[in-house]
């Protein structure tokens, strides 16, 4: 596995300009004093951005097997919304891991934002197709693509008029009341004045300009001589052309016959690229200020992770310290777009008073509340047990003889009850 990382900081932004990386490819002539844009390179990687079009490069130079040829393949665009990295100013580690299955991987600050096949994802191919068009072919002169013909049989109708206009004017028209048709639309500036310099020989005769009729306001239709107003023919059909029929001797569209691929190759590991020996940074930029650090090249991931973890991790540590509150960043919001005070009373206003409406307790149920607790147990004194008991007395007097038994039982009964009430209510 092969893993390039490392660390840039658009430190005032970025109008037009690259901070992308080139491993320069090995090779016995390469002098680094004399590096340029056409230095043989294996891989391109990293940001680049010009007016609106923001990229991530990812390019390797491949080698032809057979003409020994090299010829950059571009990873095919990156799904994936780059402009914030262009404008935060903040540091970005950007990562590229290429594997020996063919895949690639390319991240942003440990996240994932692209991936593909070095075989299937590259624009060119790495391998070219089998059969080619022949470049010696040519179309048969009567070969016919036509899928569509005039009909040879059709005839113009006898009613069809070409001469009927597109436009006629609308004869249900009438002119409005108000409309003035002794004053023109433009009238000449009264204030205007023939410049002091004007020379009627060398400037011809001095006009003054024309401004809007006052007297032709929006209060009234209009001015100057009334036209009716245009309408669409009803007649009007256009010149006549025959309708289309399908074309019997429809052959197609022609292409050239397909023929062996005399370049063909097939390459099943492009992953083993041309070996590197250098690290350049060909900076194109209107801007300054670009920063670049922990460079990092390695086939362990885990060491490239550590390496980051101790360089651009405590960097973003620090920079979210730095970093004002919720509160200071909603404020500052807020400065810039003045509508955003509405959304804030809203989204404190509302759940306030839906706790409000649902918790707040109501007079009923205080008084059921009330009730509830004069509803209660409390304790009976002597008295107020005696008196009803009299109560109770005083029906069974009324009971006949036939009852006196089970009055007698019921005043025993009665007795006691009272005694062990006595024992247990303290008098009042």
């Amino acid at each position: 596995m092969g893993l390039q990382r490392y660390e840039v900081n658009f430190q005032d932004g970025i109008d037009c300009g690259g901070a992308y990386v080139k491993l320069l490819s090995q090779s016995d002539d390469l002098n680094l004093e004399y590096f340029y844009d056409r230095t043989p390179y294996t891989i391109m990687f990293g940001p680049d951005k010009c007016g609106e079009d923001y990229k991530l490069h990812f390019i390797f130079r491949h080698k032809h097997p057979k003409t020994g040829d090299y010829e950059e393949k571009h990873a095919k665009r990156f799904d994936v919304d780059l402009k914030k990295i262009y404008t935060d100013k903040k540091t970005h580690l950007y990562t590229l891991v290429l594997k020996p299955d063919n895949t690639f991987e390319v991240s942003i600050d440990q996240t994932v934002v692209g991936k593909g096949s070095l075989l299937e994802d590259m624009v060119p191919p790495v391998n070219p197709p089998r059969e080619i068009e022949d470049p010696n072919d040519k179309k048969p002169e009567d070969w016919d693509e036509r899928a569509k013909i005039p009909d040879a049989n059709a005839v113009k109708p006898d009613d069809w008029n070409e001469d009927e206009p597109p436009n006629i004017e609308d004869p249900d028209a009438v002119k409005p009341e108000d409309w003035l048709d002794d004053e023109p639309e433009y009238i000449p500036d009264p204030n205007a004045k023939k410049p002091e310099d004007w020379d009627e020989e060398m400037d011809g005769e001095w006009e003054a300009p024309q401004i809007p009729n006052p007297k032709c306001d929006k209060s009234i239709s209009g001015c100057g001589e009334w036209v009716r107003p245009l309408i669409s023919n009803p007649n009007y059909k256009g010149k006549w052309k025959p309708p289309m029929i399908d074309n019997p001797n429809y052959q197609g569209i022609w292409s050239p016959q397909k023929i062996p691929n005399p370049d063909y190759f097939e390459d099943p590991h492009p992953f083993q690229m041309t070996p590197v020996s250098a690290i350049g940074l060909e900076l194109w930029s209107m801007t300054s200020d670009i920063y670049f650090d922990n460079f990092i090249i390695c086939s362990d991931k885990e060491v490239a992770d550590r390496w980051a973890a101790d360089g651009w991790g405590l960097k973003k540590l620090v920079a979210s310290a730095n970093e004002p509150g919720m509160f200071s960043q909603l404020i500052a919001a807020a400065e810039e777009r003045p509508w955003l005070w509405i959304l804030y009373i809203l989204t404190l206003a509302v759940p306030i008073g839906l706790g409000v409406l649902f918790c707040w307790p109501s007079k009923k149920v205080d008084e059921d509340l009330e009730y509830k607790r004069t509803d209660g147990a409390k304790p009976v004194t002597k008295g107020e047990l005696e008196q009803e008991i009299q109560g109770q007395d005083e029906e069974l007097e009324g009971l006949n003889d036939n009852a006196r038994d089970g009055e007698r039982s019921y005043k025993e009964k009665k007795t006691k009850f009272i005694v062990e009430q006595e024992k247990e209510i303290p008098s009042a």
